[in-house]
């Protein structure tokens, strides 16, 4: 009987090797770690405190129970009831509007002026234009009581002057007054002191945003086209209008979206100034109110909502009349 010869012994499997890591693969595996960290501060700063508040707004929350609250509580819709049905709703919304146009356009006109006056060479020029950008950087707390001290009625400067230099009679409460009978031309009209100063305020401070775009922009404007401009006869005033506007127009757009969003949601100007009092009581002052004088959390955070929201329609009306005709012009 015969048997049968062992055959060799099996040699054991290499282990299987994966695809071979190319470069497109390790540059994305390197821009995932590179964004992970701003992925998660993005997300524990901004969205779950966004979320948060959109979940607040449709709880019955107070500010004494809200450590006990879970994320999902009793739904309910009275917030938005109480913001909607609540007194001067909608003047503040107004009043916001207002703010926001006078500050926006303000801001960004003394800005364009401050560029053009400090574009051309001239000795001392960069002290100038480093003192322009003294109301941005300087705290808010700071100018804020200097304008409170300067615009007093009983010892503030601007009414000294009036006195003396304008013949005032009596002393005006810029921040204390909703309105003013001012007569020109033998006609007397009501203005709103509180309102305008505050968007007075509002210009001064953040007109050294819209200088330092203007400015940069100016800088990258060819001489050569203002050159060929003055060569046939064009007026300062028609190379401005022709030359000058075209290549300002995409920055200002910019300046211009970029300045509504931060005005429509200002709070502490107004609040440092004024309170909220005497007439200017804007949306952002209104979500401190309820929060702080109501201890109402849930309507806080629906007054917030329905401020983004209002924010969001406004915007979404801008880019639908002028964000093709801006885009256009940068074209």
């Amino acid at each position: 009987m015969s048997t049968a010869a062992p055959g060799p012994p099996a040699q054991p499997r290499a282990p299987r090797r994966g695809r071979p890591m190319t470069a497109s693969r390790r540059a994305n595996r390197a821009g995932i770690a590179f964004v992970s960290p701003t992925f998660l501060v993005v997300l524990v700063v901004v969205a779950l405190p966004i979320l948060w508040t959109v979940l607040l707004a449709f709880q019955d929350a107070r500010l004494v129970d809200i450590q006990g609250m879970g994320l999902l509580g009793d739904w309910t819709l009275e917030n938005f009831s109480e913001v909607f049905g609540s007194g001067g709703f909608w003047e503040s919304l107004l009043v916001t509007l207002v703010y926001t146009v006078g500050g926006t356009a303000g801001s960004i006109l003394l800005g364009l002026v401050a560029a053009l006056a400090l574009r051309p060479r001239f000795r001392g020029r960069g002290l100038l234009r480093a003192a322009m950008l003294l109301p941005y950087v300087a705290p808010v707390v700071a100018v804020t009581f200097v304008w409170k001290v300067a615009l007093s009625p009983q010892y503030g400067i601007v009414n000294d002057w009036g006195r003396r230099l304008l013949g005032w009679d009596d002393p005006i409460a810029f921040l204390s007054s909703r309105r003013y009978e001012v007569g020109v031309l033998g006609l007397h009209v009501d203005v709103p002191p509180a309102l305008l100063t505050v968007i007075a305020f509002e210009c001064w401070r953040y007109f050294p945003f819209a200088f330092l775009f203007v400015l940069a922009r100016l800088q990258a404007v060819p001489p050569v086209l203002e050159e060929a401009a003055t060569v046939d006869g064009a007026t300062p005033t028609q190379r401005f209008r022709y030359v000058l506007l075209p290549q300002l127009t995409p920055v200002i757009a910019l300046l211009c979206v970029l300045r509504f969003i931060m005005t429509f949601n200002k709070f502490d100007d107004v609040y440092l100034l004024t309170g909220g009092g005497a007439g200017t009581d804007v949306a952002a002052v209104r979500v401190y109110d309820f929060l702080t004088a109501r201890y109402d959390v849930g309507a806080a955070a629906a007054q917030a909502l329905v401020l983004a929201a209002s924010l969001m329609v406004l915007l979404g009306l801008y880019f639908r009349f002028f964000g093709d005709r801006a885009r256009e012009e940068q074209a």
